[in-house]
């Protein structure tokens, strides 16, 4: 069988080729957009939530006896649909606000415009691509708890890239049930305390009533380890959501992955719930020092103390963050996890 070689463009004709396929995009007729929201991505293709309805509505078909009943979607408010999105379109993600335009015909619809995005949540994928993760999201929650062990270099982690992304944090300690007393998790709760991030303890099958109260009118991500009770918590607050619960491994004692795309969810009136897929490392090579720095708001009050201007702060006799962290006026194990932090990003430039 003959290999049939496919034939090369010319710059020229690629240039042509992009222009038509921008010309149909801009003469594509947007009288009929309506607004909506990005509830869930698939690759290419995305749910989108009906946020507006048409001033008309188009009419379903008339079946004659005899005649196939046609495939007929109504246009209503609420209502889901499958969509595709127009090419010059940047990466959507769920979250975001959209113009789209529907058809009731085939019930799938084309995402016409995306509205400026208030925030954007954001972390490296496993090929070293800054991916977004949720957009307009205005709380983000880090759930931990003591099964599986807590990892408070990675609680670090989500919290300098809560302050990266302008968003604020809500800790939050789910299962206190299984808390024993005298546990050090306790300790850790206390120092986010006294840094100053706001903190809410929850049980498992506990009452959730203080937690939904802090969550009500916002857009929340829910981040952590697996196996913390993310979906869980999501699974009490909103009954319907149907989110798939698991059970932790007793031979890693580490969670497994149970939601594989993010998911947007409505909760009370103007907010909703966003479950992202569990990580259980949190890179930030994509981030500059001075994100680190802002997400270690003791440290970055200290710097330029020391005296050496490029001091290390891992030798030096006379280094204002060693002086405090002995002093204990910083904590020894958050300079460690900022230290950490800041030679990963500057290994990642130095190979860029």
């Amino acid at each position: 069988m003959a290999l049939i070689r496919k034939r090369r463009l010319t710059e020229q004709q690629q240039r042509r080729i992009q222009q038509q396929q921008k010309s149909r995009q801009e003469d594509l007729d947007t009288s009929s957009d309506l607004e909506g929201l990005v509830v869930q991505h698939y690759g290419r293709q995305l749910e989108v939530q009906a946020l507006s309805t048409p001033e008309i509505h188009p009419e379903k078909p008339v079946v004659l006896a005899g005649e196939p009943e046609p495939s007929w979607k109504p246009i209503e408010l609420g209502s889901v649909w499958r969509c595709h999105t127009r090419t010059n379109l940047e990466a959507l993600v769920t979250g975001d606000r959209v113009k789209w335009q529907a058809d009731p015909n085939t019930g799938l619809g084309i995402i016409t415009a995306i509205h400026p995005r208030q925030s954007l949540l954001t972390r490296p994928d496993r090929y070293h691509k800054v991916k977004p993760v949720a957009a307009n999201v205005s709380l983000i929650v880090i759930v931990f708890a003591s099964f599986p062990e807590v990892a408070p270099s990675l609680i670090d982690r989500y919290l300098v890239a809560c302050a990266s992304a302008d968003i604020p944090a809500l800790l939050v300690l789910n299962k206190m049930d299984l808390v024993k007393e005298n546990d050090p998790i306790l300790t850790l709760v206390e120092e986010y305390k006294n840094l100053g991030y706001e903190i809410l303890l929850t049980q498992s099958d506990g009452d959730l009533t203080e937690l939904a109260q802090r969550l009500a009118g916002e857009t929340v991500a829910f981040v952590g380890q697996s196996g913390v009770g993310k979906s869980s918590l999501i699974n009490t607050i909103i009954p319907d959501a149907a989110q798939k619960t698991n059970v932790i491994s007793e031979n890693s004692a580490l969670g497994q992955h149970t939601t594989t795309s993010t998911r947007l969810i409505a909760f009370g009136e103007n907010a909703a719930l966003i479950d992202s897929p569990g990580i259980r490392e949190f890179g930030l090579w994509h981030l500059n020092i001075e994100n680190v720095q802002n997400g270690f708001p003791e440290i970055f009050n200290l710097l330029g103390y020391c005296q050496f201007r490029n001091c290390t702060h891992k030798h030096e006799k006379q280094c204002a963050l060693r002086q405090a962290a002995s002093a204990g006026e910083i904590l020894p194990r958050r300079l460690e996890s900022y230290l950490r932090l800041i030679d990963e990003i500057a290994e990642a430039q130095q190979k860029n």
